[in-house]
């Protein structure tokens, strides 16, 4: 194993941790912008609709999935700027 990559593990693990928190954050803001609702509903809300339920589920989805790539990918090229190799 490369010793860059070696080196970004814990950065990367930290990075996560990092990325669910402001993802969490993202979503709820987002939520409240969308919807005016301080609570996004759970997949086993009985009183939300299917489509509520769903909707919540892809854009908490899609904002995590985005936190995090844009999270590594920073990560990465820090990486890069301080070992001069890429950690992939």
């Amino acid at each position: 194993m490369k010793a860059s990559k070696l080196a970004y593990k814990p950065v990367g693990l930290a990075l996560g941790a990092v990325s669910g928190m402001l993802a969490g954050a993202l979503f709820k803001q987002a939520w409240k912008m969308l919807r005016h609702d301080d609570d996004a509903p759970d997949a086993t809300d009985e009183e939300r609709g299917w489509g509520e339920v769903v909707t919540a589920a892809a854009l908490q989805g899609a904002i995590f999935a985005g936190t995090k790539a844009v999270v590594d990918r920073a990560g990465a090229a820090a990486i890069r700027s301080l070992t001069g190799t890429w950690p992939g």
